[in-house]
């Protein structure tokens, strides 16, 4: 097995072993998207940075410290087939971090675990010595992993409204974004509309709040939905994924003309379907998403909403800094606008 440090992470990245290290120290002349695809890569093999403890070196400030937890399996989130919204995020907190002189540390928890006894928490600094550290959590986790946290660190939840009166959160506006994708559809000339969803190893709170906002949107708009053009949503939910891609392409041929996907890469999992079927996207079928990741390649521009991960990424960090200067503070929900990505996946209905 080759060994973990610096120089595994910028053979991985093709970058210098000293740009890596820069990347760590938060370096003025390193950008914060290439610290971000650092700190992934670093997450990735299980690399943790030491930081120098000489007791020459003269006593600086107290450096604030951000634990940055990503919940995901190592292979679906590092899979390439699109760009991780992850890695936007980890962009954002790197660069207040940069701007702030924070550490910041980056792991992979499995979303399996159920504590912090978990294998995936092992190289977790600072757990169980309760170190004077904030944590962000990235995705939602397990509800007793979130639990054991909350009672140790201060919190800052990013893609996730956890509800929890100690754990602030920064998301997207969900309602202004679905609301905005019916209206792109509603031009276009579609009213038979379908939503699509599967289920994940964690509850995905984010699928529900669009749901709601689809259901919502739908009814002031005065068009029905037939419960049959709604998949993934109980009681319209299915333990296969595939299953689900199937009975959309089922209803697509009963008559739905577009599509609201609660993420992207379920839009172009649909896409893949369809094409297999025969349907092509848009002239037989429209589709949209909801992230604005950058397609694969291969793959055809979509027709979503942009998530500003950026902007939440360093908002995040902001708020758990705020935290960590005031550690019982009043908790936050911070909600930032997405927009409306033209693609090439919504056109008029056949008929």
């Amino acid at each position: 097995m080759s060994e973990v440090n610096q120089q595994a992470i910028a053979d991985r990245l093709g970058l210098s072993r000293a740009t890596v290290s820069r990347c760590f120290t938060n370096h003025p002349g390193i950008n914060a998207v290439t610290r971000a695809k650092v700190f992934q890569v670093a997450a990735e093999i299980g690399y943790t940075h030491l930081e120098n403890r000489s007791p020459k070196a003269k006593k600086k400030k107290i450096q604030q410290k951000f634990t940055a937890l990503i919940c995901s399996d190592p292979d679906e989130y590092f899979s390439g087939s699109y760009e991780s919204p992850g890695e936007q995020i980890l962009a954002g907190v790197s660069e207040f971090a940069q701007n702030n002189d924070a550490r910041v540390d980056v792991h992979l928890i499995s979303p399996d675990a159920t504590g912090l006894d978990d294998p995936s928490f092992e190289n977790v600094t600072g757990l169980k010595d309760r170190q004077d550290r904030g944590i962000l959590l990235i995705y939602p986790f397990p509800a007793p992993v979130i639990q054991e946290l909350a009672g140790r660190f201060p919190l800052v939840s990013l893609v996730d409204q956890v509800q929890h009166k100690e754990i602030d959160c920064v998301d997207v506006d969900h309602n202004a974004g679905i609301s905005a994708a019916i209206k792109h559809l509603v031009a276009a000339g579609h009213q038979r509309i379908g939503f699509y969803t599967r289920d994940y190893p964690v509850d995905a709170t984010w699928s529900y709040r669009r749901y709601a906002s689809f259901t919502e949107k739908m009814a002031r708009l005065k068009f029905s939905v037939a419960p049959k053009d709604i998949i993934g949503v109980f009681p319209r939910s299915f333990p296969d994924v595939q299953e689900g891609i199937a009975q959309a392409v089922a209803r697509t041929k009963d008559g739905v003309t577009a599509w609201i996907c609660a993420a992207d890469h379920q839009a172009y999992d649909l896409i893949d379907r369809f094409e297999k079927e025969g349907l092509k996207v848009p002239k037989d079928v429209s589709v949209t998403g909801f992230d604005g990741i950058e397609p694969g390649k291969g793959k055809p521009s979509l027709d979503t909403i942009q998530v500003p991960y950026r902007a939440i990424g360093m908002t995040g960090a902001e708020r758990l800094a705020a935290r960590l200067r005031k550690r019982f503070g009043g908790k936050q929900h911070v909600y930032i606008s997405g927009k409306l990505r033209k693609g090439k996946t919504v056109a008029k209905p056949k008929s």
